[in-house]
């Protein structure tokens, strides 16, 4: 049932890349006699929000201290990125993501201007907007079980909603100790992307159109036309009730009002005949 490669890169991949793009191009005027001009313009401070540069609310999320933090980014970028495109779709995972990113990022400024003598550095990275990702996928999902490598070693297995809290923890922990220590993390960015990630699945509505479905659009289409051609041919041998109806019809009445409950609400919801046709039409397409 795996789908053809697309011959096209996912909204993922061209960030990725875009992360590592922008990064060399950071590096080397970084390291020209334009690095403290480059950095002023295009990082996120209060400054330069002041001055009237807006546009670093956006450019921020593509620049980086350094190499391990880049690629810390780009690890949870993968992941979470390319699940929550697969659940709402390119578009609105870029929205998404850029709208965490921008939301942490004046979640940020705004507690420069509370409190400039604790919080006054300037901001970079695409955390905020990769913590938005997270908050929705584990808002969206909260059951599903996440594996890290912790140290990229041990194996370590809990709920989304639980990687959540722990994350929202140690942003808020961050945030406090900030008063007394200067760790150079934005945790107000950090926990402005995660409610908005939150908010964006509660209030967006697209949630409640894919039924809570943690699913691939285009596959569920898919796997809906290999279920009705394997139902087909499962009519035309069952000793049920279908094996007296057209192949077209037993399709309507049969297998796509088991297909609409499923996207509504969820497999668990199936009563004991309706699994027995779908059971009969995976038995079908186990034997092609």
């Amino acid at each position: 049932m795996r789908e053809p490669r697309g011959q096209y890169w996912s909204l993922t991949t061209v960030l990725l890349v875009s992360l590592v793009v922008c990064f060399v191009v950071q590096s080397i005027f970084e390291h020209s006699s334009m690095g403290e001009n480059f950095d002023n313009l295009f990082a996120l401070s209060l400054e330069g929000v002041k001055r009237g540069y807006y546009w670093q609310l956006i450019t921020f999320q593509f620049m980086h201290g350094n190499i391990l933090h880049l690629l810390g980014n780009m690890f949870f970028l993968y992941f979470f990125g390319r699940a929550m495109e697969q659940m709402i779709g390119p578009r609105m995972m870029l929205k998404l993501y850029l709208l965490s990113g921008t939301v942490g990022g004046l979640c940020q400024v705004a507690l420069c201007v509370a409190f400039p003598r604790f919080f006054n550095q300037g901001v970079v990275g695409a955390s905020a907007g990769i913590f938005g990702l997270i908050a929705a996928f584990a808002a969206s999902v909260p059951e599903q079980p996440i594996t890290m490598l912790v140290y990229f070693v041990l194996p370590l297995t809990f709920k989304a909603r639980w990687f959540l809290l722990i994350e929202a923890v140690l942003s808020i922990a961050g945030l406090i100790s900030g008063f007394f220590t200067s760790g150079g993390i934005a945790h107000a960015a950090h926990l402005g992307g995660m409610l908005t990630g939150i908010a964006f699945v509660k209030w967006s509505g697209w949630l409640a159109r894919t039924g809570g479905m943690w699913q691939p659009v285009g596959r569920r289409r898919s796997q809906r036309e290999l279920v009705k051609a394997a139902a087909q041919r499962a009519s035309r041998r069952s000793g049920s009730s279908g094996e007296e109806l057209p192949p077209g019809e037993f399709i309507s009445r049969e297998v796509d009002p088991i297909l609409e409950k499923i996207s509504a609400q969820g497999i668990h919801s199936l009563t004991e005949r309706e699994r027995q046709i779908l059971e009969a039409a995976r038995s079908k397409m186990a034997k092609r």
